[in-house]
């Protein structure tokens, strides 16, 4: 049973512009709840009870709307990443809530339907952990995911476009164990500035662990412009996620 998670919700979301000026971009609302929310009440559904929020741009308003956790029917502690220096650097903040045992982890911006956390969760039962993985046309907006018998086989963090043999997406949650750890400390920064978890997660898949992939199911939006915003705003509220 995985009882402990990690939520990433440092961003600026810089390409939101003026939605995000005041508003960080996990409040953001969609189908009547902020974006994190959705994740939270899937986590809970899960059998997550407790959840490590990393806060940074306007963290002080995440902290207040979502206070101690009680709503969500789970207990939240908040870390907050002040300087934005990559998801690999926010994990390593929460690695003293987390201990040294399996926890389950996920983007602040991404929606998917709740059941797919459980799935998720589920998968990792018989592994090292597990990766969500989505279908998409070119992944070299996030990070290419190779698969072979159900297993992830190697991850390529945003590939130059048109680059890739796989159509398999990091999905941006997933479940790690403690063997994510020495890679996430021992991790340089990317060409982009920053260290990048998904490359951590590719260096502990090199180095042995064996992932699950899990395919999403059903809608899956990554809020990242007003486009997208408004297509998970009504992608959401259609299918009544």
């Amino acid at each position: 049973m995985i009882e402990r998670a990690v939520l990433f919700a440092a961003g600026r979301g810089t390409r939101l512009g003026a939605l995000t000026a005041a508003t960080p971009k996990p409040l953001l609302e969609v189908a009547g709840k902020p974006i994190i929310v959705h994740a939270l009440d899937g986590l809970a559904a899960a059998g997550v009870r407790e959840v490590v929020v990393v806060t940074g741009y306007l963290g002080e308003q995440l902290e207040a709307e979502l206070g101690n956790g009680e709503a969500c029917g789970m207990r939240l502690t908040f870390v907050r990443q002040d300087e934005p220096d990559g998801t690999a650097r926010a994990l390593l903040l929460a690695r003293d809530a987390l201990r040294d045992e399996p926890f389950a982890w996920a983007w602040g911006d991404v929606l998917v339907r709740p059941a797919n956390y459980r799935a998720v969760i589920r998968a990792a039962a018989l592994a090292d952990g597990a990766l969500a993985v989505n279908e998409v046309d070119d992944p070299s907006q996030g990070a290419a995911v190779y698969i072979d018998g159900g297993v992830v086989r190697r991850i390529v963090e945003k590939p130059a476009p048109g680059t890739s043999a796989t159509r398999w997406n990091n999905a941006g949650l997933g479940v790690l164990g403690a063997g994510i750890w020495e890679h996430a400390e021992a991790l340089s920064p990317s060409e982009r500035g920053e260290h990048e978890l998904p490359r951590a997660i590719a260096a502990w898949v090199a180095g042995g662990a064996r992932l699950r992939a899990v395919p999403v199911e059903g809608p899956w939006s990554d809020i990242g412009t007003p486009a997208s915003l408004e297509a998970a705003r009504a992608t959401f509220a259609r299918r009544g996620a």
